[in-house]
């Protein structure tokens, strides 16, 4: 594939990608990749719809997976007839986008029991195993981080970073880092990552750092956020706001301030979280959030674009 902006990629480029690829085309977009969570086991929004499908409606460019246990697959929403090891690859299919999933790096230091959804799989930890399943299965990027309460410390990303790597090679980009506490109290507000941190996920094998966007995490201002992203950019590897507190069930200015705080903060690639409503943002959201850091153009290009181009 000539090497292409992931702006003007469409849904064979991205079939064909390899992870050089994938990375130039972010890279080369200058700041305007849109990514959009979802839970893989929460009823759809739309019934009969993905809700992976719906934020692809609404113009996110990659596809990121929560929940997705790699032991018992499944998405709510797809055709049940889909083998387990095909669901990722059907997704792809279906939306024409890139594919994504998370992966839980649970220290047990700080590990605690509860019921909550949230609570941990084997299926979802940040194991090699678990990550040669989903590449295997059809995963282009594989995110470290952690979901509420479950005990994801950065010392736990760092270490499960280095062993995916090795794993997986240059099979799947590696994006770490954390939306919010995750159940560790001591790293949560201003003290979430640290430039240490990043730096440290940089040598273990990281592509991308995952940073709360400025405005969701107490503390994380444009400037601070700014700061971390230089000391990403200063070691060679891309940096993803996120928008990790429920805030993608905002209002729609306060979502569009988001945005542009994290593109002024240097942002390569901005993510949306998967609780507005629970399952996705508010689709109008994902669709706010793309105009505002890149326009219509680009916006409805990625919503009008042919999944079969």
């Amino acid at each position: 594939m000539t090497r292409k902006r992931l702006l003007d990629c469409c849904a064979s480029d991205f079939v064909s990608m390899d992870n050089a690829e994938l990375l130039y085309a972010i890279r080369a977009s200058e700041g305007r990749v849109m990514v959009s969570e979802t839970i893989a086991i929460t009823q759809p929004l739309l019934n009969n719809v993905t809700n992976a499908e719906l934020a692809a409606s609404q113009g996110a460019d990659i596809l990121l997976i929560n929940m997705f246990d790699c032991e018992n697959p499944q998405i709510q929403g797809l055709p049940a007839d889909i083998a387990p090891q095909h669901i990722l690859h059907e997704l792809q299919r279906l939306t024409g986008r890139v594919i994504g999933v998370n992966l839980e790096a649970v220290d047990p230091e700080f590990a605690v029991a509860h019921n909550d959804i949230w609570r941990m799989k084997p299926g979802r930890a940040a194991t090699a195993e678990n990550a040669r399943k989903l590449v295997a299965m059809g995963a282009k990027i594989l995110v470290l981080t952690g979901n509420p309460n479950n005990g994801v410390s950065n010392h736990a990303l760092g270490m499960a970073v280095r062993d995916i790597r090795d794993a997986v090679k240059d099979k799947a980009v590696i994006i770490a880092g954390k939306m919010h506490g995750a159940g560790v109290v001591q790293e949560s507000g201003s003290h979430i990552v640290s430039e240490e941190d990043i730096i440290w996920f940089a040598s273990q094998g990281a592509d991308i750092v995952l940073l709360p966007a400025p405005g969701t995490v107490p503390g994380m201002s444009q400037q601070r956020v700014a700061s971390l992203v230089d000391t990403a950019h200063g070691h060679g590897v891309l940096a993803m706001t996120a928008i990790g507190t429920s805030q993608e069930g905002a209002d729609t200015h306060t979502i569009r301030q988001i945005a542009l705080m994290s593109k002024m903060a240097g942002a390569d690639l901005h993510h949306i979280g998967d609780t507005g409503y629970m399952g996705i943002a508010l689709p109008e959201n994902i669709l706010a959030y793309s105009i505002v850091i890149r326009g219509v153009r680009h916006t409805y290009a990625r919503v009008a674009r042919s999944i079969n181009r």
